[in-house]
């Protein structure tokens, strides 16, 4: 999965690239699938490669853990 998203991830910003040194009509049409690579494919599956296996629950604000952080501070 590492491999899968550094590659994607090499693509996205080499058609970026690519889009803003060559000059032909597709040059904006590189820069805009680089921006859809990075935005639909690369942090979707950086997300889920991050966060498998992990429980959601501890880094939502909850009404128990919006009590203990009053609880805290007194």
């Amino acid at each position: 999965m590492k491999y899968i998203i550094i590659v994607f991830t090499i693509l996205s910003f080499g058609s970026i690239i690519t889009g803003f040194l060559i000059e032909s009509e597709f040059s904006e049409k590189f820069i805009g699938f680089g921006v859809l690579g990075i935005f639909f494919i690369v942090i979707p599956l950086f997300s889920y490669h991050h966060w498998k296996g992990k429980d959601v629950k501890k880094y939502m604000i909850t009404k128990e853990s919006l009590e203990k952080m009053r609880d805290s501070q007194k």
